[in-house]
């Protein structure tokens, strides 16, 4: 609330408080005088129902001015002027010099210099003691006769007296004025010192809590019963929800596989217990898997005493990634390796071979049976040296050049080569999208391969026949690149989740005459284009592939 719009609050209350006061004296008196007992003059009575009157006056007139005029200081001096005033004549209509009514100033005094500060509380001090003591001295000479019993009345307080009281009164007025100033200042310091305190606590809060939101690693605590309490900004992305939506959530509900506790369960370690590390899978709210390192430490007060549990976890998804590729690529470094070797001691044989076939099948004549088994040898033939061909383009592949490659040409030549192939069958449904393509700058024999060994799966997928989806885009990368993206799939019998991490490593297949080697050659081929191969797949439902190739500055878009 604004400093003036509490103040102003202030004034108000203060009127009713005047109002609470003054009714309080107008019902002790009308209690009085129902009872029949008569403790001032029927005169006094009526001046005082005179004055409470015009006091109810006054304070719809406060009210009044408080909106008319813009000063709340000049509002406060004007009701404590016009309250002194009041008094002095409470003071005097019961009783003058004899009045206890005059205990009313310190609670003016008091007022003022809760409103106006210590220069307020003297001025008011100072107005008490000037009227008092006017009223008094009046008295003292016989100018005024109070309304109390005036024809009998008989002055008999001697001029030491009056002297003494008028003294003590003004003594007690700036005693109280200077003692609740000292309260009050005392009190503003106390509360200005609070503030800074609480200000100070509050951006010490504030930049704790941005340090915790800005850490790239979600922080969440829990208490002894496992129910989530605070959760940063870094859990807020992993997990996909908001802090409002897991507050007071088990901890259990939200990570069950976390270090083995049941969904509503909490845990329950020793105090002085060291982190504990794990890592687990995690779907997020929008259903996106991760794999989370988590590391779970006590959460103790100030007396060492454990009251919950600190989660700090961290995305490692693209980690694990990365060491699944480098295992890849030592493995493919070692079949590098021995495919040298191979390589020499195969090829060479081979060519013997098959010179030594070629002659004997030029210059013999063969009946039908011996001539069926020469095919048989030159099939075989053929397709040692194709595993050959394809075992060192996976394991050494050559340096091809860069040069600009159209994908909608080299789409479209793959197509329309299998289709002359026996794996074709006219139950196959093709549906291509493929839209404007930039050039891309790449090894155009490397990304052939990667388009017909793809292809060539996806149709021996469908030997019943089923749709084959060939689709070809560009999407842009966090970096302000552009990639493409080749989609190829099928609807074959699809691949089961426990093969799906294996159909990349050379050798494995599911085939009865694969090789186990085209997809671990896509795999090498866009990996060495700075791309990455995607595929889902639900076994009887299908596969597909999505490739995506970056493109570089050699790329224009035509």
């Amino acid at each position: 609330m604004p400093p003036e719009e509490n103040f102003r609050n202030r004034i108000r209350l203060l009127m009713v408080w005047r109002i609470f006061i003054v009714t309080f004296l107008l019902g002790f008196t009308a209690l009085i005088d129902a009872q029949g007992e008569s403790l001032l003059p029927e005169i006094s009575r009526n001046a005082l129902y005179a004055i409470i009157g015009l006091n109810y006056l006054f304070a719809l007139i406060f009210l009044a001015l408080l909106r008319l005029i813009p000063s709340l200081v000049v509002n406060v001096y004007l009701q404590t002027v016009i309250d002194v005033l009041i008094i002095t004549a409470l003071v005097y209509i019961t009783g003058g010099i004899r009045s206890v009514h005059a205990a009313f100033y310190p609670l003016v005094i008091i007022y003022s210099v809760l409103f106006l500060l210590r220069r307020g509380g003297l001025v008011t001090a100072s107005l008490c003691s000037l009227l008092y003591g006017t009223l008094l001295y009046l008295e003292y000479f016989r100018m005024i006769e109070p309304i109390y019993a005036p024809s009998f009345f008989d002055y008999p307080f001697s001029a030491g007296y009056v002297f003494t009281r008028l003294l003590v009164y003004t003594a007690s007025f700036y005693i109280i004025a200077l003692l609740a100033s000292f309260v009050v200042e005392q009190e503003q310091r106390t509360r200005s010192l609070l503030a800074e305190r609480e200000n100070a606590f509050n951006q010490l809060d504030i930049l704790h809590q941005r340090i915790i939101d800005s850490i790239d690693a979600g922080i969440l605590t829990v208490d002894d019963r496992g129910l989530i309490k605070s959760f940063n900004r870094s859990a807020e992305l992993i997990t996909g929800y908001s802090a409002r939506e897991v507050i007071d959530m088990s901890l259990g509900r939200l990570f069950p596989t976390l270090f083995g506790i049941g969904a509503g369960d909490g845990m329950h370690r020793p105090a002085g217990s060291a982190p504990q590390y794990q890592e687990c899978p995690f779907v997020s709210k929008q259903g996106k898997g991760y794999i989370l390192r988590c590391s779970i430490s006590p959460l103790n007060d100030q007396s060492r005493q454990r009251i919950g549990e600190i989660l700090i976890f961290q995305d490692v998804t693209a980690i694990r990634r990365m060491e699944q590729e480098i295992e890849e690529n030592k493995r493919l470094a070692f079949i590098g390796e021995m495919a040298a070797g191979l390589a020499h001691e195969i090829r060479n044989p081979l060519a013997s071979i098959t010179g030594s076939i070629q002659v004997l099948q030029r210059d013999l004549m063969l009946k039908d049976e011996d001539e069926k088994l020469m095919r048989i040898i030159l099939r075989g033939k053929d397709q040692l040296e194709g595993f050959l061909k394809d075992f060192l383009l996976l394991a050494r592949p050559p340096a091809g050049k860069r040069e600009a490659v159209r994908m909608e040409g080299l789409i479209s030549d793959a197509l329309d080569s299998i289709r002359y192939l026996p794996d074709w069958n006219a139950g196959i449904r093709l549906k291509t999208r493929i839209g404007p393509m930039p050039t891309l700058i790449g090894s155009l024999t490397e990304i052939r391969q990667v388009v017909w060994n793809l292809v060539l799966n996806a149709v021996q997928a469908m030997p019943d026949g089923g749709e084959l989806r060939i689709e070809a885009e560009t999407e842009p990368l966090q970096d302000g690149r552009d990639q493409i993206v080749l989609t190829v799939a099928d609807q074959g019998e699809g691949i089961a989740e426990d093969r799906l991490g294996k159909i990349f490593t050379p050798f494995y297949t599911t085939k009865d005459r694969g090789t186990g080697l085209g997809l671990a050659i896509v795999q090498r081929v866009v990996a060495a284009h700075g791309g990455r191969v995607d595929v889902t797949s639900r076994p009887g439902q299908g596969t597909t592939f999505h490739i995506r190739l970056p493109l570089g500055d050699g790329t224009r878009l035509d």
